[in-house]
């Protein structure tokens, strides 16, 4: 019998493959440096096609930033072993949605960090790295969402 764990967990793996679990991790190296750039953009391109969701948002946004960009590079480095980090993302949805934070603001959240993204690492945010990283937010908006409905 599967546990319900194991399933989360299959669930995950299943969303991102390996090759581009790998373009992933090797673009870390180029957002890293620049992931407070990366961070002020995506805050800014939320809040100009969204900017109903600036409300949401009342303390430091460098810190928020820094909170964001480490989460997201803490999630995609595990790829390969989502179970190491399945409850802290799931935590992490629970107190999204004790911020206000509703299911259908996380996909304007992927398409602004997208957007940041393809402005930052222009021509090296090729098409097969824009599905990675897509598909790596899908398994983090499917995980935080189904933990805040539980």
């Amino acid at each position: 019998m599967v546990s319900y764990v194991q399933r989360r967990v299959e669930k995950a793996k299943n969303t991102v493959n390996i090759e581009q679990a790998e373009l992933i991790r090797h673009s870390l190296i180029q957002i890293h440096p620049i992931a407070d750039q990366i961070a002020k953009s995506f805050y800014a391109h939320l809040f100009e096609v969204t900017p109903h969701l600036r409300k949401l948002f009342t303390g430091d946004m460098n810190r928020q930033g820094t909170m964001l960009m480490t989460s997201l590079e803490l999630a995609v480095s595990s790829l390969g072993n989502p179970e190491s980090i399945l409850s802290a993302v799931e935590a992490l949805g629970e107190r999204h949605v004790s911020y206000g934070v509703r299911a259908e603001y996380y996909p304007l959240a992927k398409e602004s960090y997208l957007w940041a993204l393809k402005t930052h690492l222009g021509d090296e945010f090729t098409p097969a790295l824009k599905d990675a990283w897509a598909a790596a937010f899908d398994a983090l908006i499917q995980t935080m969402a189904n933990a805040s409905k539980s």
